[in-house]
């Protein structure tokens, strides 16, 4: 009876991760596509590739911000409430960018001197960021409801749905606003978003009793999650490399849609980046089937090396063809870099501590690439493009990037893939590769998680009668 017991408890926690990983996926399926959408509306009416990159690098710096609050929140309150919280507070920031849009006159929303542009786009961009939140409890919902030994497969069949996703939305979104417009982008997200939420106040979530010994923790909790990271050996170094990654990928945030907007039209684009999309489903489906090996780490660090090698050749000729390819290798290789990443942070931090130190994590790993993005903006639009554009330029360069009009783009992308690739290889040979390597072989300080639901799948007694946060 034990054992059928278990064995219903195990199903009901798949099911429920099942719900939560598609659930969350939709969420992020509509908020991709109003951000796809308004990227692609904010180059093609503007022209201008510093304004992306400031998009692309508020974004980011915006997940640096919030990263350790938002941690905060999924440990203080169940996982639920924070994701239903976090699906209202972006339906009411949808809805309000979409009054901005149609009451603002095309003239006035399109000018970049004028506010109503930094208005538009940025509750829009806020809403995306809320989705961030939905992320985070996804990671420790990975933790709670997935044995040990599956939690690589579970990481990578998440990386196969963003990459349907991906792939969804980065069709759709060139297709919706090449035909149909902003507008019809704006409501088909909002319309997304409220589905989700009306799904989402219908899934059961069994989540364990977990009793703070430090107490409750505060609504922004650099210290917790700093002691937690720094208490297992390396893991700073890994987040310390991660940032480093991030400022040097901060660079293709900022200059890959304006290099593919200069090749082909918007409905072309979409199209061939949701394409290329599809190397996050089959990069997670290997995953899924065969794991991440013994040394996750050793795998994150190959599939970096191979990043950098795809990332500088795939702008090498100004060619569709080599850049669908480089971008499906490139999205095919991604899934390796996250999952290995999650899967070492869910086996080596405690569950209690998840939200705060994947926050933490987020936050500091986010906040490079708005640097690298707010320089490579100028640094791209007011020197590299009109040199590589200039005679001179077009002599020095037609050798290694061969003819077009987007070789000081690709130029960017050649220098800082070849900074990446040196960086990555060194990390092989650093005392924090070793020490995280030797804490991941330790053992799962999880292995026990289950123990804390009943068998009936519902959280267990609590003997300090505080409840989930120790309240």
């Amino acid at each position: 009876m034990l054992g059928c017991r278990v064995v219903s408890d195990q199903a009901h926690r798949s099911r429920a991760f099942n719900h939560v990983l598609g659930n969350t996926a939709a969420a992020m399926l509509a908020t991709m596509f109003l951000w796809f959408g308004i990227t692609f509306w904010a180059y093609l009416e503007t022209r201008s590739v510093l304004a992306t990159s400031i998009m692309g690098g508020a974004y980011m710096l915006g997940m640096a911000v919030l990263g350790v609050p938002f941690g905060s929140l999924i440990d203080r309150f169940r996982k639920h409430v924070v994701m239903v919280w976090s699906a209202v507070g972006t339906a009411l920031l949808f809805v309000a960018a979409g009054a901005v849009y149609i009451l603002t006159p095309e003239e006035a929303l399109t000018d970049l001197g004028r506010p109503w542009f930094w208005l538009f786009t940025g509750i829009s961009l806020m809403g995306a960021l809320l989705v961030m939140l939905r992320g985070l409890a996804l990671a420790t919902c990975v933790t709670m409801l997935v044995e040990s030994d599956r939690r690589a497969q579970a990481n990578g069949l998440v990386g196969a749905v963003n990459g349907l996703t991906m792939l969804v939305t980065g069709v759709l979104s060139g297709l919706a606003y090449g035909q149909l417009g902003m507008g019809w982008v704006i409501l088909i997200s909002l319309g997304t978003v409220l589905a989700s939420l009306v799904h989402l106040l219908l899934i059961r979530i069994p989540e364990p009793t977990i009793v703070h010994a430090e107490g409750t923790p505060k609504a922004v909790d650099f210290n917790a999650a700093w002691r937690t990271i720094v208490a297992v050996p390396g893991l700073i170094g890994l987040i310390l490399f991660t940032t480093i990654n991030n400022l040097l990928g901060g660079v293709f945030m900022g200059l890959l849609d304006p290099y593919g907007l200069e090749l082909m039209s918007v409905e072309a684009w979409g199209v061939l980046f949701g394409l290329g999309s599809i190397g996050l489903i089959v990069g997670g489906s290997l995953i899924a089937k065969v794991g991440l090996g013994a040394k996750p780490l050793r795998t994150l660090l190959l599939a970096c090396v191979a990043l950098w090698i795809v990332s500088g050749g795939l702008t090498l000729r100004e060619s569709v063809v080599v850049l669908g390819v480089g971008i499906f290798a490139y999205m095919t290789i991604i899934p390796f870099v996250e999952a290995a990443e999650q899967t070492l942070l869910q086996r080596v931090v405690p569950f209690e501590k998840q939200g705060r130190v994947f926050g933490f994590a987020a936050a500091v790993e986010s906040s490079a690439a708005p640097m690298s993005a707010f320089l490579i903006g100028p640094l791209a639009e007011f020197w590299l493009i009109p040199y590589a554009g200039s005679p001179q330029g077009r002599r020095d360069l037609t050798w290694l990037l061969g003819e077009g009009d987007a070789r000081g783009i690709a130029l960017v992308f050649v220098l800082f893939s070849i900074v990446g690739l040196v960086v990555t290889v060194a990390a092989f040979f650093t005392r924090t590769y070793r020490r995280l390597n030797e804490a991941y072989a330790a053992g799962d300080v999880n292995a026990d998680l289950a123990q804390s639901v009943d068998d009936d799948g519902v959280p267990g007694p609590d003997p300090t009668g505080r409840g989930l946060t120790g309240h």
